[in-house]
Order: structure tokens, then C-alpha cells, then sequence
């Protein structure tokens, strides 16, 4: 029977990328962004390249979205195999529109940490276990080396990896994998992380279900 990703937080760096490697592996593909009319270009693209993909409008920054999008995918595909969380927010802090004050710390950790939580949540269970369900999550440098520049994105990806960690220790007891992929450059065709070489780094984890970090 064929396997289902769900990826969540698709675009055109490494969320469609990974997206690629899999389908390329003979998974279906469901991408997932808030933009219906970018999901529809990214469909054509993999519709072009002979890979089964399907779209789902969702926004990790309301929970109530996410809940939507999976029950609803879950009906139609069941309960995926693979669940890649891409989502984050990485501008630099002044380029800012608003104050950075707690208001704006909370909507970032929503999107950043709190929705990989809830997305992940959507998916645990008996039938996820059964398939061997893997977790794969992009982290990043700034939870190893946090700049002011970058303070509510550092804050947020320390604790992405603390809940990684501690989900992988305590998941692989269900036969669920939870794997991180800590990004520490910008993410750039022909760069130290280009989106190919993410993508191949995301399918060792996926294929060797050992460590719970590899850092690129």
C-alpha cells in the first residue's frame, strides 16, 4: 500500500524539496500552506514531474485550522505515515512591523513551536504507531547559537528541539520516530543548505530512524 506525507508548511525551499524526495520514493505527497493559490503552483509542479500530490490550505498559527485540514485529510487518505512540520517565521527581528514585546513573542511561538505541537497531536494514535509513523521537524542553528537579532526565532527553536528531544525518547516506545534536521545557514539553492541536500539529510533520518538531531 503507498505511503502518505503530510507536509505542512510546503514553499518552494526546502518544504517542496523533502516534499520531492519523498514522492520521488513513491509516497503521496499532501502539501499543506496557507496560500491556496501557491499550492495550486506547486501541484502543477509535481503533477509535472509524475508525482501523486494533492493540496490542503491550512495556517499553523491557528490551531483550529490545523484540526480542520488534518481531520479532513485523514478522512480521505487516513492517518499518514510521515508528518514533516516546515513551518516557521525567520525574518530578521528589524524588519519588524511591530513592537517585539509579549504579544508578538506569542504569536511566533504559536507558529514556531506550539503548532508543531498540535499538528503532531493530530496524528499519534494506534493506527499511527502500527505504520511506524515517523515525526520529521526543521529546526535550527539558533537553538545552538541564538542571536539578538534573531531573539524570538532563537527563543523558539531552543524549545522546538527540547520538545524533539523529548518526544523522540519518549514516542519510540510507541514505534513513532521523531526526527530534527537543525539548519544552521540560510536556506539556498547552491549554498551550504541547499534545499537538495536538506531533502537527503530528512530522508536518512526518515530511512535510519536512529538519532533524534543531524545538524547541516
Amino acid at each position: 500500500m503507498k505511503k502518505t506525507i503530510f507536509v505542512l508548511g510546503a514553499g518552494k525551499g526546502c518544504g517542496n524539496r523533502v516534499a520531492e524526495k519523498f514522492g520521488m520514493n513513491d509516497f503521496r505527497v499532501i502539501l499543506m500552506a496557507r496560500s491556496e493559490e501557491h499550492l495550486a503552483e506547486y501541484k502543477k509542479e509535481f503533477d509535472d514531474k509524475g508525482i501523486e500530490v494533492y493540496t490542503k490550505a491550512a495556517d499553523a498559527s491557528k490551531p483550529h485550522s490545523i484540526t480542520k485540514a488534518f481531520d479532513e485529510l485523514k478522512a480521505q487518505f487516513g492517518v499518514p505515515d510521515v508528518l514533516f512540520y516546515n513551518v516557521g517565521i525567520t525574518g530578521l527581528d528589524a524588519d519588524l512591523k511591530e513592537a517585539k514585546d509579549v504579544d508578538l513573542l506569542m504569536k511566533r511561538y504559536q507558529v514556531d513551536v506550539a503548532g508543531a505541537y498540535h499538528a503532531i497531536q493530530q496524528v499519534l494514535g494506534e493506527e499511527f504507531s502500527a505504520k511506524n509513523g515517523a515525526i520529521l521537524v526543521t529546526g535550527g542553528g539558533l537553538s545552538l547559537y541564538p542571536m539578538d537579532e534573531y531573539l524570538p526565532l532563537s527563543m523558539d527553536k531552543a524549545s522546538l528541539r527540547a520538545m524533539c528531544i523529548t518526544l523522540h525518547n519518549k514516542l519510540k516506545e510507541q514505534n513513532v520516530y521523531v526526527g530534527m534536521l537543525t539548519v544552521t545557514d540560510v536556506i539556498a539553492p547552491g549554498q551550504k543548505c541547499d534545499p537538495s541536500l536538506l531533502a537527503e539529510d530528512f530522508w536518512k533520518l526518515y530511512t535510519e530512524r536512529k538519532e533524534c538531531e543531524m545538524v547541516h
